[in-house]
């Protein structure tokens, strides 16, 4: 399956009065940037918004049950369905402008290149 690009998408409205889930994420650290990795099969990408600060970074989508069978008795209902979210406050800046996302086989992966601090400088004084 080919790797597909996800944009960042801040115009979605999702719906207030159904049941939320939370979205299950791993955020980890590289030298150059921070990582997070979410399983959201069965997700379309369409059904997706991303939303990112320097210091926030906020996923909301949808997952849609296809299967419009009658169903007479359930006896595990474990998979969630419907709206979720999940917000984070990221432990470094980053670079919101740099922001990647891609989904391949199931798996959002976000790319957050940290922001990169001026060191510090020396500066002199001169005398007038």
């Amino acid at each position: 399956m080919a790797e597909e690009k996800i944009e960042v998408n801040n115009n979605l409205k999702w719906p207030a009065t159904e049941e939320e889930g939370e979205l299950a994420v791993d955020l980890y650290e590289t030298p150059t940037e921070l990582v997070l990795e979410a399983v959201i099969g069965g997700v379309k990408i369409n059904d997706l918004d991303i939303s990112i600060t320097n210091d926030m970074i906020t996923i909301k989508g949808k997952r849609t049950k296809e299967d419009d069978e009658e169903i007479e008795k359930v006896y595990y209902n474990e998979c969630f369905w419907g709206p979720f979210s999940r917000a984070l406050i990221l432990p470094k800046e980053i670079n919101a402008d740099k922001v990647k996302a891609t989904l391949k086989n199931g798996l959002l992966i976000v790319r957050l290149p940290k922001l990169e601090k001026t060191k510090e400088k020396i500066i002199k004084i001169s005398e007038e």
